[in-house]
């Protein structure tokens, strides 16, 4: 059975001082050295979408050094142009990462450039094979099966609406949207900028427009939640809480609170690891995760092989003296020797 990775929703502050725990937490569970890809898209706007990127993988490398992080960037920033979440080319480290994140920017930005793209079903297919995917800040809000636009309401003025989000959790039987930033408090006791700068107010408008049968899940600052699809169970990790609200009402959990991921909704596993992933992607990803898990075997050097060979000469001759000591000098080189009815074999030998 695939093993299929974890998944970490941020409910802000993937850089702050506290944050390593979380991403401690997903990356304790990997093979190390850690291999990170993280993805510009959130921020490709941004001419800076780079640098914010790069701030994230100097931190985790800077804070999770025990893991050794190796890092890639991918600048998969906006579509139609030479950085297009749709080149294969561009989304290639996604499928030889274990640690997948997408973080600060705007969400509907997010949504645009990553619905059905390459690189999303890509990010999609190497989580179905253990890859964890971490989300934060504007992609937190953007995974969700609707989509809060932020900066449309909060900066712009528009009108109290939400948009089509990318669904990922659709893959696990929920219909769920997540806002971070639940606690926020920016605004002192002047402005209320809780639930990711909406105020109690007006988000109590937000969540009457949305379907019958949405789960919200609100994050508070400086907490992850991460969410083990094989158990069903969900894990708080940080200072604060968060908070489920459904048809039925509201359920809070505390910091360090494990839950079961059924508190979200009807929670499944896909019904086949493949399930909604195209073809193509799906192959390719099946391809980099078998290429990582051959062994590495270490070409024999040369001048092993000609003792090797000469110990060979030695035994045809009956002289085991000498095909011993030809041993032992293989043996100094880091290598041994395993004579089998079909003839000798070597071997690297195993670190002590």
């Amino acid at each position: 059975m695939h093993e299929i990775g974890l998944i970490a929703l941020f409910g802000s502050g993937e850089t702050a001082p506290g944050a390593y725990r979380i991403h401690e937490r997903v990356m304790r569970e990997l093979p190390a050295p850690v291999k990170v890809a993280i993805l510009e898209t959130p921020a490709g706007f941004e001419l800076n979408s780079p640098a914010v990127a790069g701030k994230v993988g100097a931190y985790l490398e800077r804070h999770l050094r025990n893991y050794s992080p190796q890092v890639s960037i991918v600048p998969a920033r906006k579509r139609g142009t030479e950085f297009d979440p749709d080149d294969p080319g561009l989304a290639e480290p996604i499928f030889g990462s274990s640690y997948l994140f997408m973080g600060p920017g705007s969400p509907s930005y997010t949504v645009r450039q990553l619905r059905d793209s390459y690189a999303w079903n890509a990010l999609r297919a190497r989580n179905r094979l253990g890859g964890a995917i971490c989300f934060s800040s504007a992609t937190t809000v953007a995974s969700g099966r609707y989509t809060l636009p932020v900066y449309e309401i909060y900066k712009v003025g528009q009108d109290l609406h939400w948009i089509e989000g990318l669904a990922f959790f659709a893959d696990f039987g929920l219909r769920l949207s997540v806002i971070p930033h639940w606690n926020n408090n920016d605004g002192g006791d002047e402005l209320d900028t809780s639930h990711c700068y909406m105020g109690q107010p007006r988000f109590d408008e937000l969540l009457a427009m949305l379907p019958r049968g949405v789960t919200v899940l609100g994050i508070d600052e400086n907490t992850g939640v991460v969410i083990e699809p094989m158990t069903g169970e969900c894990e708080l990790v940080g200072q604060g809480g968060a908070s489920v609200l459904t048809s039925e009402g509201e359920q809070v959990f505390e910091s360090g609170a494990r839950f079961p991921a059924s508190a979200l909704g009807d929670w499944r596993l896909p019904p086949t690891p493949q399930d909604g992933i195209p073809g193509e992607i799906w192959q390719r990803a099946c391809a980099a995760r078998d290429a990582a898990e051959q062994p590495v075997v270490e070409p024999t050097p040369q001048p092993v092989l000609e003792l090797a060979e000469r110990r060979q000469a030695a035994r045809a001759e009956r002289d085991w003296t000498q095909a011993d000591a030809l041993r032992d000098e293989i043996a100094a080189l880091g290598w041994q020797v395993h004579d089998t009815p079909d003839g000798s074999r070597l071997e690297k030998a195993s670190a002590q």
